[in-house]
């Protein structure tokens, strides 16, 4: 057996392991992770730059990996402690986003301000408990490559955005974006297309 499956199988084991890599109610990894482990870990690719003022709250037994010339603006939140964070090359991810995973970013994918993608839901169905007392639940988010998301959208868990879709300002995505097609709205919804036989935008 080994000595992953060893910690999953023993209950005792796993609780000592978790309080090792994160503090007790908190959502982020201790220092000693972050200085010592992720670094052999997660994968960054050449010219990434993440600002001292990000919070990249990355465990090891999810994944993360940023590709090249990407970058994550100051205030931004990105935790992969319930899904795997993928981000492309030559992303930009925004002032103040929170990204939780599951989540994956093609390349070149545009976020602007104060944008939340979240794959994570909370319980509520017990009324006995708060639900943050209650199981969690995770569903893929998928952005595909050349992808624009305006400031102060929503992205909620299990929602794909196709190449090269456009999501207006102060949008909710409830459900998928085509590729080639502007949305907006909440719930967003599609108002303009990609005509490739005329080379043109057109309303929906």
């Amino acid at each position: 057996m080994s000595l992953l499956s060893t910690i999953k199988s023993n209950a005792k084991l796993k609780s000592i392991v978790h309080w090792l890599i994160i503090p007790r109610g908190q959502a982020k990894p201790r220092l000693w992770v972050k200085w010592f482990l992720n670094p052999f870990i997660h994968k960054k690719g050449k010219h990434v730059i993440i600002r001292y003022k990000s919070r990249m709250d990355l465990f090891p037994f999810r994944k993360f990996s940023i590709g090249s010339n990407s970058i994550v603006e100051d205030f931004a939140t990105v935790n992969n402690g319930v899904g795997d964070v993928i981000i492309g090359n030559n992303c930009g991810i925004g002032l103040s986003n929170v990204i939780i995973g599951p989540v994956t970013m093609g390349n070149y994918v545009m976020l602007a301000q104060n944008i939340v993608i979240s794959g994570l839901n909370h319980g509520y169905e017990d009324i006995s408990l708060p639900p943050r007392l209650q199981k969690v639940t995770t569903k893929q988010i998928t952005i595909n490559d050349d992808v624009w998301i305006g400031a102060n959208c929503v992205v909620t868990a299990g929602i794909t955005i196709g190449k090269h879709a456009i999501v207006g300002a102060g949008s909710v995505v409830t459900k998928d974006i085509p590729e080639f097609c502007v949305a907006v709205g909440n719930p967003a919804k599609v108002i303009k297309k990609y005509n490739f036989e005329t080379g043109s935008w057109q309303k929906v």
